[in-house]
């Protein structure tokens, strides 16, 4: 009998490692694609995004779902337990990263058709290709219980936000030097602050693998360089 329930309990793992990896691939997919859409002003690509979220919120519900009662059947301990708990947690932030990949597809059928500075697209892309970095490092080290290589996702996030608020900076220029550009530098304001807040996530997940593998939470603060509010004071002089 201990031994059947020691592998329905494994069993009961398993599928949450599996449909929190499904629910990865998807959020992979969808900053690509959202990202794609907006520098090719694709319309159909970037309501394929929109469309797919609904997968998404669907495996977090059931990774959530299926983790206490899980927790309710099995009355794990320990490493057991926290497996469990870090499931919601990572499912928690993969589908706040699929939202703000929608969120990033809305803006860019919002825009479709505009001019695009350059430069700006240029800076979100290299912006995204950083997140997305980060976003696949961290999935690959938790489905490998990688303490290392989640460490050195967390430390990366600085990068990110020292990017956004120079592309923050970008954008308030063209918006001070031309007033018809406010509406469209305004929607790649929340497109460049989407990107950086999925850094954010994958950093969060960073920290719940070294929870999960050390049943402790890291003890120094996060490196952050996000410097967009002293931009904005700077550039209205408020």
């Amino acid at each position: 009998m201990a031994e059947h329930i020691v592998s329905s309990y494994d069993t009961d793992l398993q599928d949450l490692r599996r449909r929190i990896s499904e629910m990865g691939g998807i959020a992979e997919k969808m900053l690509i694609d959202a990202i794609a859409a907006l520098v090719r002003s694709d319309v159909p690509l970037a309501q394929a995004v929109i469309a797919a979220d609904a997968r998404l919120d669907l495996l977090q519900r059931e990774v959530e779902e299926n983790a206490i009662s899980t927790i309710a059947r099995r009355q794990p301990l320990a490493i057991d337990l926290r497996e469990t708990i870090s499931a919601i947690r990572v499912s928690g932030d993969v589908e706040r990263i699929g939202d703000l990949a929608k969120n990033i597809a809305k803006r860019a059928l919002a825009i479709a058709g505009q001019f695009q500075p350059q430069k700006i697209v240029v800076g979100l892309q290299h912006m995204s290709d950083l997140v997305l970095a980060q976003l696949k490092d961290v999935l690959d080290a938790y489905a490998q219980r990688d303490t290392e290589r989640a460490l050195d996702v967390w430390k990366r996030d600085g990068a990110i936000d020292a990017l956004y608020t120079s592309l923050f900076r970008e954008l308030l220029t063209y918006m001070m030097e031309d007033p018809r550009n406010i509406s469209y530098c305004t929607h790649l304001l929340f497109c460049a602050k989407n990107i950086e807040r999925i850094g954010d996530h994958t950093t969060n997940i960073a920290e719940t693998i070294h929870y999960l593998v050390t049943g402790e939470t890291l003890a120094i603060d996060r490196p952050k360089n996000d410097r967009s509010i002293d931009a904005t004071i700077v550039a209205t002089g408020a």
